[in-house]
């Protein structure tokens, strides 16, 4: 028994001091963004010693990218929410636009992070948010392809109507980073405009026709 209790208070330690490190590279990327920041400014802020950060990681790339999986399962749980169970379009569009303002609020620093890196700095860090943005486009399709209309669509069709769907929530995404906190009156005018822009896009549902 004396051997599991060791066991578990270091594995506990170990993903703490991997947290530490993600939490303090997170933090620093926000005034230098992720490529002006180094390994040492990473361990000193989460207070472990340069060498003890390759315990975890292998290298900056490699925290950068673990900062994005984690970034990525913070949005997949968001989608999970806005799609729990809607009876109809307006229920979806409803959830949805408000899930994303909260959602986004609750994890700012993550959802900037996505914002500041997915278009410089770091290629690897960028290509790997290009390939999850590409994932989630095609996990929304599998969902879409459910609804009325869109279940006799093309693939090719699905994938753009998902698309423009995640755009919009990228584009809120990116809205909410840049509202101050305090200021709930213009978070919910940018809510209201992504229901505005859902529909305008739900609208077209019904009349599509792949061109011929």
């Amino acid at each position: 028994m004396q051997a599991n209790d060791e066991v578990v208070p270091r594995r506990t330690q170990k993903e703490r001091t991997r947290q530490a490190l993600l939490d303090a590279a997170l933090e620093l990327t926000a005034d230098h963004g992720f490529a002006g920041v180094s390994l040492r400014q990473v361990a000193r802020d989460a207070g472990v010693v340069p060498t003890a950060f390759y315990r975890h990681f292998a290298s900056m790339d490699d925290l950068g990218l673990a900062l994005v999986e984690q970034t990525f399962t913070t949005l997949r749980e968001m989608a999970r929410d806005a799609r729990s169970d809607p009876a109809n379009y307006d229920d979806i569009i409803n959830v949805s636009a408000s899930v994303i303002v909260t959602h986004v609020r609750a994890h700012r620093s993550h959802f900037a992070f996505i914002a500041r890196e997915r278009f410089g700095g770091v290629p690897a860090v960028r290509r790997r948010i290009r390939a999850e943005l590409r994932l989630f486009v095609s996990e929304l399709a599998v969902d879409l392809r459910t609804l009325p209309y869109i279940s006799a669509w093309e693939s090719q069709d699905v994938q753009m109507a998902a698309r423009l769907f995640v755009s919009i929530m990228v584009s809120t995404a990116e809205q909410v980073i840049e509202t101050p906190e305090a200021r709930d009156d213009l978070l919910e005018e940018i809510e209201e405009d992504t229901r505005r822009q859902m529909r305008l896009i739900v609208l077209g549902f019904a009349s599509w026709h792949p061109p011929h």
